[in-house]
């Protein structure tokens, strides 16, 4: 599956018009908000088309792709996200290809990806909440958010600088907005909580990115919206 450079460029375009516009309604700037191209499913080849458009932030689901594809990028300036639950089994394949982490939704997870780390190596993370209270979703709830970031917080080598949550995939534009607006009171709770500083949240794919910017967020992961359909694999 390829995708022309023309096309994404315009579809960028779009996006970022979007953004802008949900930044100055939330009082903000576009330079506020990182947009984290999803690239799930996709060929290294398109991550190449979306660098050349501009594009410098990437996210990937699997450690799989991130590890085959991470290999065939390195002559370029990426940030790469791992924004996909990850397996503690899998932290020491991927930690050499991944700039952030936003999946952080336990304690044992962290401290792997602490021992795994090189000497001196700093890994910006987020910490994952459920704010939907949905089964099958990953993240720690709400009230194990601040006995998470306390742990995470103390070990070397991660610095935790927000929080993620992924909104409901069923709800209504109120839910949707709801769960953010939860994330984002939790993430000033915890601030209140603990005395850090935490900047940055992750939330809003390509059906919500402009509620979620309305409602804080610092990082929003598009995928269909730049790229068109993934295929299901």
């Amino acid at each position: 599956m390829s995708v022309e450079l023309h096309d994404l460029e315009e579809r960028l375009e779009e996006v970022r018009g979007e953004i802008r516009s949900a930044a100055k309604r939330s009082g903000r700037s576009e330079a506020d908000v990182t947009l984290v191209a999803v690239t799930k499913t996709f060929p290294a080849s398109l991550i190449r088309t979306a660098w050349a458009a501009g594009l410098r932030d990437f996210g990937e689901n699997r450690v799989q792709e991130i590890t085959a594809k991470g290999p065939e990028l390195t002559d370029l300036t990426l940030n790469l996200h791992m924004i996909g639950h990850l397996q503690t089994n899998k932290v020491k394949a991927v930690l050499p290809h991944i700039s952030h982490l936003h999946s952080v939704d336990r304690v044992h997870l962290a401290e792997e990806v602490a021992a795994r780390l090189p000497d001196g190596r700093i890994l910006p993370v987020f910490l994952q909440i459920n704010t939907t209270s949905e089964a099958s979703k990953s993240g720690a709830t709400p009230e194990d958010a601040e006995t998470l970031l306390d742990a995470v917080g103390a070990l070397d080598g991660l610095s935790v600088r927000g929080l993620m949550t992924i909104g409901p995939l069923d709800g209504t534009e109120d839910d949707i907005r709801r769960s953010f607006v939860s994330l984002r009171e939790i993430r000033d709770r915890l601030e209140r909580a603990s005395g850090l500083d935490l900047p940055w949240l992750s939330m809003g794919m390509s059906g919500d990115f402009a509620i979620a910017i309305e409602e804080g967020a610092t990082h929003v992961r598009v995928g269909s919206r730049l790229f068109g359909e993934r295929s299901h694999r």
